[in-house]
């Protein structure tokens, strides 16, 4: 998940943060005197948040009771994690028919709500004067009750997009992750998961697989993805395999091209696909908008696959049903950020460290036998 963009302000994605598996504050609004003492909903938010996460059993995570908050229709809670060093809290809101678990910062809108989501969203991302924010038309989403936006920031050279979302009465701004409490994310992943055609390294009948969705111009995926290939299949041999899923952000610019090259060479040359994708992290500092087509069929060149059929696969974007099918699985899985693992159908968020996907892998394996 990238925190600044290489024009150099800050991009969406930073409203949730995930560091080495703790949830990280964000500072919200005082719950009212109304408080709940309903100890299972607190204990399955609890769990959701364990899950949906990743984070690990060596951290605590508690919830206090959920309490009615400043927003109407929402109830507030604060999730405490703790590793043994370092506490950190961070609140929470649900929505009243306990549905939606919202993880970000809640406004409330009064009579200019395009313009007070502008105000709202310069201030929470500290974008400059100088970088326009237009808000798109309100459109029903996935989830009821909420109406989705999509807002473009255009610094004058680079143009973001990111959706956000408002409540259907128009009285409050959600600048974070709406979640589904009631989405079972191990069976839901098990379900939905495409696992035959697809770009993989190690063999069919491993032990365990890992599901990774990654967007290309992404500098964690990169680290991610070098971690994978020179120390985590090493190390596994033939107990693992990584089945690779294009997930394209779209506050980048060129990882949707990138992703479409991507899967040319996959039905161009299967065995050639791992190693060019390395290639493509490996040289994202020098990628832009401008020179990444001559370098995508650069890189072609290097991993044996012909650069004309590759040229025709990218230009007519042959490809790009199957990145379509891959962003697709990863909203239905609700993932918010790349890159993300399943492992064996466990959630991973982000790349903590080396160690923590060890540990999933050896739990994997575990459960496995």
């Amino acid at each position: 998940m990238i925190r600044k963009s290489r024009a150099g302000f800050e991009v969406w994605g930073g409203v949730l943060l995930l560091a080495a598996g703790v949830l990280i504050a964000a500072g919200v609004a005082k719950p009212k005197a109304n408080s709940s003492d309903d100890a299972a909903l607190d204990e399955k938010v609890v769990s959701y948040i364990r899950q949906r996460f990743g984070i690990p059993d060596t951290v605590k995570v508690t919830a206090t009771p959920f309490q009615a908050s400043n927003f109407p229709g929402f109830l507030t809670s604060t999730i405490t994690t703790d590793d043994g060093k370092e506490p950190r809290n961070t609140n929470v809101f649900l929505t009243n028919d306990r549905h939606y678990l919202i993880v970000g910062f809640l406004y409330a809108l009064h009579t200019d709500s395009e313009g007070e989501i502008v105000q709202h969203i310069r201030e929470q991302f500290k974008l400059p004067e100088a970088t326009s924010l237009t808000v798109g038309p309100f459109r029903n989403s996935d989830h009821p009750n909420f109406l989705a936006t999509t807002v473009v920031a255009d610094n004058g050279k680079q143009k973001q997009t990111q959706d956000f979302y408002v409540t259907k009465d128009n009285r409050v701004l959600v600048l974070g992750n709406v979640l589904n409490l009631g989405l079972d994310l191990r069976r839901e992943a098990l379900r939905a998961i495409v696992t035959t055609n697809q770009p993989t390294q190690g063999p069919p009948h491993a032990l365990v697989t890992i599901v990774e969705y990654a967007d290309l111009q992404c500098p964690m995926c990169g680290k991610l993805h070098e971690f994978l290939e020179k120390e985590l299949l090493p190390k596994y041999g033939d107990k693992v395999r990584v089945i690779f899923k294009e997930f394209p952000l779209p506050m980048h610019d060129w990882s949707l091209t990138a992703a479409i090259a991507n899967e040319c060479v996959y039905e161009i040359k299967p065995g050639a696909f791992a190693p060019y994708r390395s290639l493509i992290f490996q040289n994202q500092s020098t990628t832009n908008v401008a020179n990444v087509r001559d370098s995508l069929l650069g890189y072609a060149d290097q991993v044996g696959v012909d650069r004309i059929r590759l040229a025709g696969c990218l230009d007519s974007k042959a490809s790009l049903p199957r990145v379509e099918e891959g962003a697709r699985e990863a909203k239905q899985l609700e993932i918010q950020s790349t890159p993300t693992c399943f492992i064996n159908g466990r959630m991973l968020v982000g790349y903590p460290s080396g160690e923590a996907y060890d540990k999933a892998v050896d739990a994997a394996l575990k459960g496995a036998k």
